[in-house]
């Protein structure tokens, strides 16, 4: 017996296109797969989702709300941190959360790297965020500038290496930490 369309929320579509996701890969799912998983027809998921990428779409942005966004959220959010040491615990953290779910998570990194490709508007929701959090940690520190948005954005482009999904390959290299070390000491320099 199928499940009532009207039981049937967002969020439990979303989980099970991540479990999905998982199992085939960002190659061989489709809507089929993950209207079995919850025991609907494709077309119940429709009702929800226009179309295959805006479901996958969707997916990505719960992933990214969960696994990168929170997580960076609460060191935005560290009262005891303050002005250069917080903002590199900030990126730091943005960098491992990134290479970690290359490594561990995959595939929903797969279609996280693919949506970036695909969605800029989702992708500039993402970095919004990010922007937003860095500016502040910059404005709350001892760090002078009457543009910290513009500096926020411009410390993120510098370390985009060793988050953007574009360089992922790099991430396997033994020497990435130091690497980043080396910018970080660069940016701390020019921001001193």
């Amino acid at each position: 017996m199928e499940k009532s369309p009207s039981v049937l929320t967002k969020q439990q579509i979303l989980h099970a296109t991540e479990e999905t996701l998982r199992r085939f890969g960002l190659d061989k799912i489709s809507v089929t797969d993950v209207a079995k998983v919850l025991g609907v027809s494709h077309g119940t998921i429709y009702r929800h989702f226009k179309s295959k990428s805006e479901l996958l779409e969707g997916a990505t942005e719960k992933w990214l709300d969960s696994k990168i966004v929170k997580p960076l959220t609460e060191v935005y959010q560290k009262a005891e941190m303050r002005g250069m040491d917080h903002l590199q615990a900030y990126i730091w953290t943005l960098i491992q959360l990134k290479q970690h779910y290359a490594r561990e998570d995959a595939e929903l990194f797969k279609i996280y790297a693919k949506v970036t490709e695909d969605s800029a508007e989702l992708v500039s929701r993402h970095i919004g965020i990010i922007i937003e959090q860095m500016s502040e940690i910059i404005s709350r520190g001892p760090i002078k500038t009457n543009r910290p948005d513009q500096l926020a954005r411009a410390v993120f482009h510098a370390t985009m290496r060793f988050h953007h999904p574009a360089h992922a390959y790099e991430w396997k290299s033994a020497a990435i930490e130091d690497e980043f070390l080396e910018v970080w000491g660069l940016i701390r320099k020019a921001l001193s």
